[in-house]
């Protein structure tokens, strides 16, 4: 277990933004609100080029969080240690402000499946999902952040609410907490529950970073509403209504707007940041 106290988060409580490198140079000319960048990690675990050219002079002027998609954090099989290896030397050489990962699985075996899966909340897997915590904490010497996910079905074994698992696993492995706000919404959506309910019970007090995002709405087969996690559109309003909510629980965060497909212009996000900053404003007097 890593003791959370050895590795602070330091970005600041303020608006962040996904970086895309089409938005490079107005990202340098017109920040506007955002004072921090997030990164994929896996884009950047090259030896040299452009990506790590723009990203070094992006460290130079914003904090940086780092967010990992292919540890499989939840997977059956022990992590990858070529990509843990690539992973320690990126935060190693960046020193990163913030490092997360997602509550979820994408390997199986040598297979790597493009899409981060869901997993039952059974003793178990929280045991499973504790020591790669560590294994990723030890191998990085930080605290790492852990993203809850969007769900589109719930397991019938799960003996854990959602909530308390990721509190438990807090409380064993020293891990902080990314509270993707979108996340929630559409979950609570797909699986009919209120999602100030689970924000009520969620540990606030272990969140680094708050995310919002953009979703499509579709279907299901029995004409329900159903929402996927497509980070493709711009924040919904009922979303930032929950960010609101939130932070009105949490006080100030770092929040982030991120958008991943149909990568708008970047004065839209710039936009989105500033309605970021706007609902910090009130709690961050």
């Amino acid at each position: 277990m890593l003791d959370a106290a050895s590795d602070p988060n330091r970005l600041p409580h303020a608006p962040g933004i996904g970086f895309k490198p089409q938005h490079f140079a107005a990202v340098l000319a017109e920040p506007g609100p955002v004072q921090w960048l997030e990164i994929h990690a896996e884009n950047y675990m090259g030896d040299g080029g452009r990506p790590l050219a723009q990203l070094r002079a992006l460290s130079e002027r914003f904090a940086i969080s780092v967010h990992g998609v292919g540890l499989s954090i939840g997977g059956d099989g022990p992590l990858d240690r070529d990509h843990l290896a690539r992973l320690k030397h990126l935060t190693g050489w960046l020193n990163p402000a913030s490092f997360s990962e997602h509550l979820a699985w994408s390997t199986h075996d040598s297979h790597f499946l493009n899409d981060l899966l869901p997993l039952p909340y059974i003793d178990a897997t929280l045991a499973r999902v504790a020591d790669h915590i560590d294994q990723v904490q030890e191998a990085l010497g930080r605290r790492m952040l852990l993203e809850n996910p969007s769900s589109y079905l719930a397991f019938a074994e799960s003996s854990w609410p959602e909530t308390e698992f990721l509190a438990e696993l807090v409380r064993r492995t020293g891990c902080g907490l990314l509270l993707d706000i979108n996340n929630v919404f559409v979950s609570a959506t797909n699986l009919g529950f209120a999602p100030q309910d689970y924000i009520d019970a969620f540990p606030l007090a272990h969140v680094g970073e708050l995310h919002l995002g953009g979703h499509d709405t579709q279907a299901d087969d029995h004409g329900a509403p159903l929402l996927i996690d497509s980070h493709g559109r711009e924040v919904a309003d009922p979303v930032w209504a929950l960010l609101d909510y939130t932070l009105a629980k949490s006080g100030s965060r770092p929040v982030l707007v991120e958008c991943d497909t149909d990568v708008p212009d970047w004065p839209v996000l710039r936009d989105e940041a500033t309605r970021a900053a706007r609902a910090l404003a009130p709690v961050s007097a």
